[in-house]
């Protein structure tokens, strides 16, 4: 199965960036995994905040293949235990969906044109992540599932 992540915003800071290189070289046996970067929108006029999410989810959708499961995250979204989640990846991968996507918003947070579209809504917490800090998350829960999944050692 191919996994994406469409995050909005860049990450700017090396450690990060190196994170989540690590993981995504670590899931190389198990998916194929890509990250999208879409241009954040600089709001300039906080009464145009809405317009500006929206601008954000255009690029997303664009994004996106037809007949891929999507799942967004979002703080009100499910909250799934390290095990529930491999077994909705599992779930995923057994059901024939070719490409599954994660959406990660921006500052700005997702424009309801994308969480509507979603299959999935889930949540790392109730606490706020910056974007890049949930990329990290993401990739090391990704690879956490999929060892999970094939039964070899790293979750406790």
């Amino acid at each position: 199965m191919n996994i994406k992540i469409i995050a909005v915003g860049k990450i700017k800071e090396d450690y990060i960036k190196s994170a989540v290189r690590e993981y995504t070289k670590r899931l190389t046996p198990y998916y194929r995994l890509t990250v999208t970067e879409i241009n954040a929108e600089q709001i300039n006029d906080e009464s145009l905040r809405e317009r500006y999410k929206e601008a954000e989810a255009e690029r997303i959708i664009q994004q996106i293949k037809p007949d891929t499961y999507i799942i967004t995250l979002e703080i009100q979204g499910k909250m799934l235990s390290s095990i529930e989640f491999a077994e909705k990846i599992k779930e995923i991968t057994k059901s024939g969906v070719n490409e599954t996507v994660f959406i990660i918003g921006g500052a700005n947070g997702l424009h309801r044109k994308v969480s509507d579209i979603a299959n999935l809504k889930l949540s790392f917490s109730k606490m706020t992540f910056t974007h890049q800090m949930m990329r990290v998350i993401l990739t090391e829960q990704i690879y956490r599932a999929a060892k999970i999944n094939a039964r070899e050692n790293y979750h406790r």
